[in-house]
């Protein structure tokens, strides 16, 4: 089974850095890590890889220092790692990424399953996985807590809601993103490290892949961001000290003045 696990290096969120022209994220020269999300998506690429005898190779999109997730990666158990790196993907919103991330799979050859974290701690939208599955013409599921079997064209997923869960037949090739009650990720091994050190990492350029130049970057993203500002917190509002019954009638009578009852 060839498994593909998509990830992101993402700023720590103490240390987030606004480029005051683009409104997009700094992320060159930024302390970042992996996105805590995707660390379930590698753990359970891992054990599919272990249990299926397959392999599991982990993608990124991002600045040259986004070398260093991959690595990473390597210490947890993956195969293979590769990195999209270019200026002309600077600046992509959610679809441009998915854009760019499915030509790169494309290029990597036959895919079985695709597996993502559900969503990006620094934008918080959980479009991407979705989205890549749409470039991709595959089916997906999203919030995925539980694996029940994999076969050669066929899984069982049990995708999870806040009141429970539902057991849902998926076709393979498929694409899943998973939540974090799917597994508990394993910490390296110091054989991994060693290996980490060593590994070779692919990386795809602007001319490595079958993609058009309007719907790349910040100028092929479809949504931007105009404007960034932080909430005002200041709050007005009345203190009574009376009994229950009249502070409730006063309660009453003040809705009723705005219209709000």
């Amino acid at each position: 089974m060839n498994i593909v696990v998509c990830i992101k290096q993402v700023p720590e969120t103490t240390k987030v850095r606004i480029n005051p022209e683009t409104n997009t994220l700094m992320r060159e020269g930024v302390e970042s890590i992996i996105n805590p999300f995707d660390m379930y998506a590698i753990e359970e690429g891992v054990r599919l890889k272990e249990s299926t005898e397959g392999t599991v190779k982990v993608l990124t999109m991002g600045p040259p220092q986004a070398e260093k997730a991959l690595r990473e990666a390597v210490a947890l158990g993956v195969d293979e790692v590769f990195l999209i790196s270019d200026r002309a993907f600077a600046g992509s919103d959610t679809w441009a990424t998915a854009y760019t991330l499915a030509a790169a799979i494309r290029k990597m050859g036959p895919v079985d399953l695709i597996i993502c974290g559900k969503q990006a701690i620094d934008g918080d939208t959980a479009q991407v996985g979705p989205s890549l599955a749409d470039q991709l013409g595959i089916p997906f599921v999203a919030f995925i807590r539980k694996i029940r079997s994999i076969g050669s064209h066929e899984m069982v997923v049990e995708r999870m809601f806040e009141e429970g869960y539902e057991v849902v037949n998926l076709p393979l090739p498929g694409l899943i993103t998973v939540v974090k009650e799917i597994n508990e990720p394993r910490m390296p091994s110091l054989k991994g490290k060693m290996k980490a050190k060593k590994a070779e990492v692919t990386t795809f350029t602007r001319e490595d892949l079958e993609v058009e130049d309007p719907n790349l970057g910040l100028d092929g993203s479809p949504t931007r961001v105009v404007k960034i500002f932080s909430p005002d917190l200041s709050r007005s509002g009345v203190k009574w000290q009376e009994e229950p019954a009249e502070m409730a009638a006063k309660l009453v009578k003040g809705l009723k003045e705005q219209k709000i009852i």
